[in-house]
């Protein structure tokens, strides 16, 4: 009598982790021509400087693996950035890793540093990639809601949710989606929580330069106690408009980089070559005023959006950072978020992510996110066909 079962399955995890939503909207937007605000991809154009020296480095023969680290003039770059921007000291050979996106930096920290069954805390509403990574490699997500609207951190709920198993924390500042600008106040308790309960925090900081209202961005390594035990993971896909290149970095103790920079080697290799030599164009060349030009130019496209939100009747909860609006969208037609998506889009042809990839199960149905790193005639567009409804 023939088994009726089978070893060629999927895996004990397989069925967790779903196709993200913003690559499902994205995919649907294209499919109707619509106007694609549902993925972060940032379509501004790139700085000349950066795009000229990945060419030239294509042409001169730079297409080979690099170190597992990244090459030395990136490093040495992110080293001197890292100081004047972040006030964190790095050693650019045994402190700083090169990785495929910031992505892959939290995937090979993750890999190096956290054990099947552990607790990591993450902070809702959270970016759906960091949940789902860690339940890949079997750790345990524990979401700690943030209050609305201006996602405020509640201490005790914080302490609350460590338990034995807890073994770090993921902050992401400023915050996508919710565009959440930690304070220094909260970031404080947080890194106590951490000294006290010997964790880790591994912190995201990839829309660092995209701040509005004078919001301040604050690396917590910089804090007392914590330069041991926190991996500072940041990147250039937003800050130089190249999602695609897949060029981010991490810093951290140098007792961490060697496992770290293992398992990004073992899973990407490296980021690609000829791009990391643009990396350092852009790191090198540019003058502080592109950077604090990102917070000009920005803040008036949050503002824009917005108030096209709010004349849809879908009432925007105002960022302090990144390029996202979560909006209140109860008046769309629609049973869950998914839903109301997917008819805004019929509607107006302008595609937002479900709110509910963001939230713990049962929370978010209301609820978009809209991105706003665009170029401006399309989000002129946009705004347009939003204000239809």
């Amino acid at each position: 009598m023939p088994s009726t079962t089978s070893n060629l399955r999927v895996s004990q995890i397989s069925p967790l982790i779903f196709q993200s939503e913003i690559r499902s909207m994205s995919v649907e937007c294209d499919r109707v021509g619509g106007i694609n605000l549902a993925q972060g991809i940032c379509d501004t154009d790139l700085p000349d400087s950066v795009a000229d020296q990945a060419i030239e480095a294509i042409r001169t023969g730079q297409n080979i693996y690099t170190r597992l680290d990244g090459i030395a003039p990136l490093r040495q770059a992110i080293a001197a950035k890292l100081l004047r921007h972040n006030k964190i000291a790095a050693d650019p050979d045994s402190e700083i890793l090169v990785t495929s996106g910031a992505t892959g930096a939290l995937y090979a920290a993750s890999l190096a540093l956290l054990n099947p069954g552990d607790e990591v805390i993450l902070f809702e509403p959270f970016y759906g990639y960091h949940v789902s990574g860690l339940l890949s490699m079997r750790v345990k997500p524990v979401i700690v809601p943030l209050a609305p609207p201006d996602w405020q951190l509640n201490l005790d709920t914080l302490r609350q949710s460590i338990t034995p198993r807890t073994r770090a924390i993921i902050l992401n500042t400023p915050s996508n989606p919710s565009g959440k600008v930690f304070s220094a106040a909260e970031l404080q308790a947080v890194a106590d929580l951490a000294i006290e309960h010997d964790l880790f925090v591994i912190t995201d900081e990839i829309y660092e330069y995209f701040l509005f209202d004078g919001a301040r961005h604050i690396s917590i390594a910089t804090l007392p106690g914590m330069a041991e035990r926190t991996i500072t993971i940041s990147g250039l896909s937003k800050t130089f408009s190249i999602t695609g290149w897949r060029v981010g970095y991490l810093t951290a103790s140098a007792k961490w980089i060697p496992s770290i920079g293992y398992f990004h080697d073992l899973t990407y290799v490296c980021s690609p070559a000829p791009l990391q030599y643009g990396s350092v164009a852009g790191l090198t060349q540019l003058s502080e005023s592109f950077y604090e030009s990102l917070s000009t130019e920005y803040q008036q496209k949050r503002d824009q959006l917005c108030q096209a939100l709010t004349d849809a009747g879908l009432p925007p909860s105002i960022p302090a950072g990144a390029y996202y609006i979560l909006a209140d969208v109860s008046r769309l037609p629609g049973d869950t978020a998914q839903k109301k998506a997917r008819n805004l889009l019929a509607a107006t042809g302008v595609a937002a992510v479900a709110g509910t990839a963001f939230f713990a199960e049962g929370r978010g149905e209301n609820t978009l996110r809209f991105c706003f790193g665009k170029k401006p005639e399309a989000l002129d567009r946009a705004c347009e066909a939003l204000r239809s409804l």
